[in-house]
């Protein structure tokens, strides 16, 4: 296992579940990531909601990847835990709101402040199936 076969599990699964922290209290929710590429694994959200807040607040993070193709002993999942960085790039701003169309009913713009694009770009990940429950330490990490 390699990054690309991070990157192209993430983007063939891109619903995955966000964790952060507010104080000692986890948090949890799903989102959809935006795209993974050599340079990490893309997402955005609101300037104004909480999840936002928390990760700037603590921009350590980790994302669970669910494919749920399978029997029960083939589904697998992939874990990544790292740090966010928040990026205020206009032609990423520009591309987010081109390819997700939707985005163009919350925000003014590609300069609309409200608007916060991070990545995961560096960190670890694993893949976790039922052949190793019990086993999680042995698992190999790709760093990256």
């Amino acid at each position: 296992m390699d990054y690309a076969d991070c990157a192209k599990f993430a983007n063939e699964n891109p619903v995955s579940y966000i964790a952060t922290t507010e104080g000692d209290q986890p948090r949890v929710r799903a989102f959809l990531m935006w795209f993974a590429d050599e340079s990490g694994f893309y997402y955005h959200t609101g300037e104004p909601k909480s999840v936002c807040k928390q990760l700037r607040k603590n921009p350590k993070i980790e994302v669970c990847f669910f494919n749920p193709k399978g029997d029960l002993m083939s589904k697998s999942m992939m874990r990544v835990a790292g740090e966010v960085e928040f990026l205020d790039r206009p032609d990423l701003r520009a591309r987010l709101l081109e390819e997700r169309p939707f985005l163009k009913a919350v925000v003014s713009g590609p300069e609309d402040r409200k608007l916060a694009i991070f990545r995961i770009a560096h960190g670890e990940a694993w893949f976790w199936s039922m052949m190793e429950n019990m086993r999680e330490a042995e698992i190999p990490r790709v760093k990256f």
